[in-house]
Protein backbone atom coordinates (compact mmCIF):
# COMPACT_ATOMS: atom_id res chain seq x y z
CA UNK A 1 0.00 0.00 0.00
CA UNK A 2 1.35 3.31 -0.41
CA UNK A 3 1.04 6.92 1.00
CA UNK A 4 -1.98 9.20 0.53
CA UNK A 5 -2.05 12.35 0.37
CA UNK A 6 -4.99 14.94 1.55
CA UNK A 7 -5.51 17.86 -0.29
CA UNK A 8 -5.34 21.47 1.74
CA UNK A 9 -5.86 25.15 1.30
CA UNK A 10 -2.55 26.28 -0.31
CA UNK A 11 -3.48 29.68 1.50
CA UNK A 12 -3.50 27.70 4.62
CA UNK A 13 -1.54 29.00 7.36
CA UNK A 14 0.80 26.98 9.66
CA UNK A 15 -1.06 27.23 12.29
CA UNK A 16 -4.26 25.66 11.03
CA UNK A 17 -2.45 22.89 8.97
CA UNK A 18 -1.31 22.23 12.14
CA UNK A 19 -4.59 22.47 13.91
CA UNK A 20 -6.05 19.91 11.03
CA UNK A 21 -3.31 17.33 11.26
CA UNK A 22 -3.74 17.33 15.41
CA UNK A 23 -7.85 17.22 15.06
CA UNK A 24 -8.84 15.08 11.76
CA UNK A 25 -9.55 11.68 12.46
CA UNK A 26 -6.58 9.60 10.68
CA UNK A 27 -7.11 5.48 10.15
CA UNK A 28 -6.06 3.97 12.79
CA UNK A 29 -2.34 2.57 12.80
CA UNK A 30 -1.51 5.01 10.00
CA UNK A 31 1.67 7.45 9.89
CA UNK A 32 0.61 10.52 9.50
CA UNK A 33 2.61 13.90 8.70
CA UNK A 34 3.28 16.82 7.09
CA UNK A 35 6.03 16.85 4.47
CA UNK A 36 6.52 20.14 2.54
CA UNK A 37 2.89 21.62 3.33
CA UNK A 38 0.81 18.32 2.58
CA UNK A 39 -0.60 15.75 4.44
CA UNK A 40 0.85 12.65 4.26
CA UNK A 41 -1.25 9.08 5.26
CA UNK A 42 0.99 6.10 5.13
CA UNK A 43 0.23 2.40 6.51
CA UNK A 44 2.14 1.25 9.60
CA UNK A 45 5.88 0.22 8.51
CA UNK A 46 6.46 -3.23 7.39
CA UNK A 47 7.87 -6.18 10.25
CA UNK A 48 11.35 -6.26 8.68
CA UNK A 49 10.95 -2.23 8.74
CA UNK A 50 10.53 -2.34 12.52
CA UNK A 51 13.14 -4.99 12.93
CA UNK A 52 16.12 -2.55 11.65
CA UNK A 53 14.28 0.59 13.83
CA UNK A 54 14.18 -1.70 17.11
CA UNK A 55 17.66 -2.89 16.27
CA UNK A 56 19.15 0.19 16.09
CA UNK A 57 17.33 1.36 19.29
CA UNK A 58 18.29 -1.51 21.49
CA UNK A 59 21.88 0.06 20.43
CA UNK A 60 21.62 3.55 21.42
CA UNK A 61 19.96 2.94 24.94
CA UNK A 62 23.27 1.49 25.82
CA UNK A 63 25.23 4.93 24.63
CA UNK A 64 22.36 8.05 25.78
CA UNK A 65 22.32 9.60 28.28
CA UNK A 66 19.10 8.66 31.55
CA UNK A 67 17.83 12.11 30.57
CA UNK A 68 17.50 11.42 27.28
CA UNK A 69 14.71 9.44 25.17
CA UNK A 70 14.82 7.53 22.01
CA UNK A 71 11.07 7.86 20.66
CA UNK A 72 9.58 5.71 18.11
CA UNK A 73 6.38 7.84 17.62
CA UNK A 74 7.20 11.33 18.39
CA UNK A 75 6.32 13.72 15.87
CA UNK A 76 8.56 17.10 14.97
CA UNK A 77 7.64 20.29 14.17
CA UNK A 78 9.36 21.92 11.15
CA UNK A 79 7.49 25.08 10.76
CA UNK A 80 10.05 27.07 8.58
CA UNK A 81 9.80 23.81 6.13
CA UNK A 82 6.18 23.04 6.41
CA UNK A 83 6.88 19.88 8.05
CA UNK A 84 5.26 18.12 10.99
CA UNK A 85 7.87 14.62 11.06
CA UNK A 86 7.57 11.26 12.34
CA UNK A 87 10.80 9.83 11.84
CA UNK A 88 11.46 6.02 12.64
CA UNK A 89 13.06 7.45 16.01
CA UNK A 90 13.86 10.71 17.67
CA UNK A 91 17.04 11.10 20.25
CA UNK A 92 16.06 13.83 22.53
CA UNK A 93 16.23 15.14 26.12
CA UNK A 94 13.51 13.87 28.30
CA UNK A 95 11.07 16.62 28.77
CA UNK A 96 8.68 17.23 31.53
CA UNK A 97 6.29 19.84 30.10
CA UNK A 98 6.46 20.88 26.26
CA UNK A 99 4.20 23.83 24.57
CA UNK A 100 2.27 20.91 22.38
CA UNK A 101 1.04 17.52 23.81
CA UNK A 102 1.10 16.63 19.93
CA UNK A 103 4.51 16.98 18.99
CA UNK A 104 8.26 18.99 20.00
CA UNK A 105 10.31 21.65 18.29
CA UNK A 106 12.53 19.57 15.96
CA UNK A 107 15.57 21.53 17.40
CA UNK A 108 15.49 19.61 20.36
CA UNK A 109 16.38 16.69 18.43
CA UNK A 110 20.26 15.41 18.69
CA UNK A 111 19.46 12.25 16.10
CA UNK A 112 16.92 11.16 13.55
CA UNK A 113 16.60 7.92 11.99
CA UNK A 114 14.35 6.91 8.69
CA UNK A 115 14.09 3.52 7.65
CA UNK A 116 12.65 3.63 4.18
CA UNK A 117 9.91 1.80 3.13
CA UNK A 118 9.22 1.65 -1.13
CA UNK A 119 6.48 3.73 -0.79
CA UNK A 120 8.27 6.78 0.85
CA UNK A 121 11.55 6.72 0.11
CA UNK A 122 11.35 9.52 -1.75
CA UNK A 123 11.19 11.53 1.20
CA UNK A 124 13.28 9.86 3.17
CA UNK A 125 16.21 10.84 0.71
CA UNK A 126 15.24 14.25 -0.07
CA UNK A 127 12.18 16.07 1.55
CA UNK A 128 12.93 14.74 5.15
CA UNK A 129 16.69 15.32 5.39
CA UNK A 130 16.19 18.92 3.85
CA UNK A 131 13.49 19.92 6.79
CA UNK A 132 15.88 17.96 9.61
CA UNK A 133 19.13 20.18 8.00
CA UNK A 134 17.19 23.15 8.21
CA UNK A 135 16.38 22.77 11.89
CA UNK A 136 19.70 21.67 12.83
CA UNK A 137 19.04 18.40 13.95
CA UNK A 138 23.37 17.17 14.16
CA UNK A 139 22.65 13.62 12.66
CA UNK A 140 20.44 12.05 10.49
CA UNK A 141 20.96 8.42 10.02
CA UNK A 142 18.95 6.97 6.82
CA UNK A 143 18.95 3.23 6.44
CA UNK A 144 17.31 2.95 2.74
CA UNK A 145 17.20 -0.92 2.34
CA UNK A 146 15.58 0.63 -1.28
CA UNK A 147 18.57 2.14 -2.41
CA UNK A 148 19.19 1.90 -6.61
CA UNK A 149 22.53 0.23 -5.90
CA UNK A 150 21.50 -1.92 -3.08
CA UNK A 151 20.48 -1.59 0.84
CA UNK A 152 23.00 1.18 2.09
CA UNK A 153 23.28 2.98 5.64
CA UNK A 154 24.17 6.59 5.40
CA UNK A 155 24.89 9.08 8.67
CA UNK A 156 24.49 12.53 7.33
CA UNK A 157 25.99 15.64 9.84
CA UNK A 158 27.32 18.80 10.06
CA UNK A 159 23.92 20.38 8.84
CA UNK A 160 23.70 23.64 6.81
CA UNK A 161 20.79 25.89 5.38
CA UNK A 162 18.73 22.98 4.08
CA UNK A 163 21.63 20.50 3.44
CA UNK A 164 23.36 17.94 5.28
CA UNK A 165 27.20 16.65 4.68
CA UNK A 166 27.64 12.64 3.82
CA UNK A 167 29.76 11.81 6.81
CA UNK A 168 29.60 7.93 6.00
CA UNK A 169 27.88 5.47 4.08
CA UNK A 170 28.20 1.92 4.31
CA UNK A 171 25.87 -0.98 2.55
CA UNK A 172 24.33 -3.65 4.52
CA UNK A 173 26.23 -5.87 6.27
CA UNK A 174 28.73 -3.38 7.24
CA UNK A 175 29.35 -1.80 10.45
CA UNK A 176 28.46 2.41 10.68
CA UNK A 177 30.16 4.44 13.43
CA UNK A 178 27.93 7.50 14.91
CA UNK A 179 30.39 10.50 15.86
CA UNK A 180 29.84 11.84 19.46
CA UNK A 181 27.84 12.11 21.85
CA UNK A 182 26.94 8.74 20.80
CA UNK A 183 30.19 7.18 20.06
CA UNK A 184 28.74 4.40 18.94
CA UNK A 185 29.36 1.52 16.38
CA UNK A 186 26.03 -0.19 14.52
CA UNK A 187 26.40 -3.44 12.85
CA UNK A 188 24.13 -3.47 10.45
CA UNK A 189 24.97 -6.94 9.68
CA UNK A 190 22.15 -7.45 12.73
CA UNK A 191 19.33 -5.99 9.80
CA UNK A 192 17.37 -8.25 8.05
CA UNK A 193 18.30 -8.65 4.09
CA UNK A 194 21.80 -8.19 5.19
Amino acid sequence: MSALTVSQDPEQSWDDLVRFWEEMEWPEGSKVEIIEGIVTVSPAPAYRHNLIAESIQRRLYSVIPRDWGIFQTLAIAVPSRLGMLIPDLVVAPRRDHTESETHIPAGLAELVVEVTSKSNARHDRVSKPAAYAAARIPLYLLVDAWAPGGPTVTLYGEPKDDVYRPLRHVKFGEPIALPAPFDLVIDTAEFPGA
